[in-house]
């Protein structure tokens, strides 16, 4: 595998996560990421990597800038140039009329502006200024030809920028996350709240009010996707993670994440005063419709909804905070964290019986509802369950000297030709 390395990495986390976290060695045959280029031109934090179609992606960060790439080559095709401060959301939009389809950029900046760009030739068409707060997030609903802005405020847009309706001012921590759902639905996340919003169409107006409020995270809530038709998924800061229906928003769900202890003085309980909340925050999830990988502190665990049980875990997975993780389409599990690396791994069946683990880990439909809450903290137990697998190092992609936030991966069409484009804390 070819290396490059930019620095020594630095000292990140505990004594015990630096040993407890595998290395690899230069032999990787598994891993298929073999090729290394550095793309060049921004010169702060790298945040989002956005795919725009099967040739090219966009990269954004806090220098403001939005950059568009050829995929295969590397090639810097467009710079976008409008934002004064950071990008806070960035997204992909497409939108058809009688003339010609569009392969859009849409952006936002903590300058509370929001522009929305030709992605071919890098024109900025539309600009929308002096927003009431700066935009955290945006969700396109291609069905209706619109997109959603969430902020202090949620704003509905047509193609044009025209603001079609908003609802009343959100509180000050804003609205962070949007997931769309059926027939018409948004899930927002708003501190350690979920609210539901219905978004009303007709010929003549459109409009948007909040219906429901799930408050069953017990902390701030970091992450929130779609799992499937069925179900959406969020964590929180302190471990929690819920599946919701989408239907009727009724939690399908629970568990509060702990990793395992040993037991101290015949304790056969875990208590949460005995472990850091950063060890079992939920910085990312990510599913391929069956099953979900999430980031949780320094670990990973993946979850199998169709067999509702976790398949697979990893206490240390890297040597400091996960910050964003992926499921490939070879079955492997991707992760990058503040340590600066970027790995693959495999799962691997376990026979059984399988190494004891607690419910605590991820007993989803175990513990259903609120009341579960309570109970979450359980006796460690045998997971006498069949697919279990082990999570294995087959990869270690090593060329950042900071944290990398974020990445994303392309497959050519022949199978032996894979590429991952990492994203460093300084793109260089």
């Amino acid at each position: 595998m070819l290396r490059w390395i930019l620095g020594t990495r630095g000292s990140h986390g505990s004594a015990e996560n630096r040993c407890a976290a595998l290395c690899i060695g230069e032999e990787q045959p598994k891993n298929c990421y073999t090729e290394l280029q550095v793309l060049r031109g921004h010169f702060d934090i790298v945040r989002f990597l956005v795919q725009i179609d099967d040739f090219r992606f966009a990269s954004a960060g806090d220098d403001g800038m939005v950059l568009v790439w050829n995929v295969e080559t590397g090639e810097r095709l467009v710079e976008l140039r409008a934002h004064t401060q950071q990008i806070t959301a960035l997204t992909a939009y497409t939108c058809t009329n009688s003339e010609k389809t569009l392969t859009a950029l849409i952006t936002a900046s903590s300058d509370r502006m929001m522009c929305l760009w030709d992605a071919d030739t890098g024109q900025r068409l539309r600009t929308v200024s002096n927003l009431q707060s700066s935009v955290k997030c945006v969700l396109v609903l291609h069905h209706l030809d619109v997109f959603l802005s969430g902020g202090n405020e949620l704003c509905v847009w047509n193609r044009d920028f025209q603001l079609q309706c908003k609802t009343v001012h959100c509180r000050d921590s804003g609205i962070t996350a949007l997931v769309d759902l059926p027939k018409c639905y948004v899930a927002a996340t708003i501190d350690k709240e979920i609210v539901i919003f219905k978004l009303n169409v007709s010929e003549t107006e459109m409009s948007i009010l909040a219906i429901r409020h799930l408050t069953d995270h017990q902390d701030t809530i970091r992450t929130l996707i779609r799992v499937n038709d069925d179900l959406f998924a969020s964590g929180s800061h302190i471990g929690e993670v819920i599946l919701w229906d989408t239907l009727d928003w009724t939690i399908q769900a629970y568990e509060r994440i702990l990793w395992e202890e040993p037991d101290r003085e015949g304790q056969s309980e875990i208590k949460m005063g005995q472990q850091k909340r950063s060890e079992a925050s939920i910085q990312h999830l990510h599913s391929d419709g069956e099953r979900i990988v999430a980031a949780v502190g320094s670990g990973l665990f993946v979850y199998n909804t169709k067999m509702k049980t976790v398949v697979a875990y990893r206490k240390f997975a890297h040597d400091s905070d996960v910050l964003y993780t992926t499921l490939l389409h070879n079955g492997q599990v991707m992760s990058c964290s503040e340590d600066g690396s970027v790995r693959i791994w495999e799962l691997q069946e376990l026979p059984l019986p399988a190494e004891p683990a607690s419910s605590g880990f991820f007993g989803l439909f175990s513990t259903i509802g609120r009341s579960s809450k309570q109970g979450s903290v359980q006796s460690k137990k045998l997971l006498e369950v069949s697919g279990l697998c082990s999570l294995e190092l087959v990869g270690d992609l090593i060329g950042h000297s900071g944290a990398v936030q974020v990445f994303y991966t392309h497959s050519t069409n022949k199978p032996e030709e894979h590429r991952t484009l990492r994203s460093n804390t300084y793109w260089l």
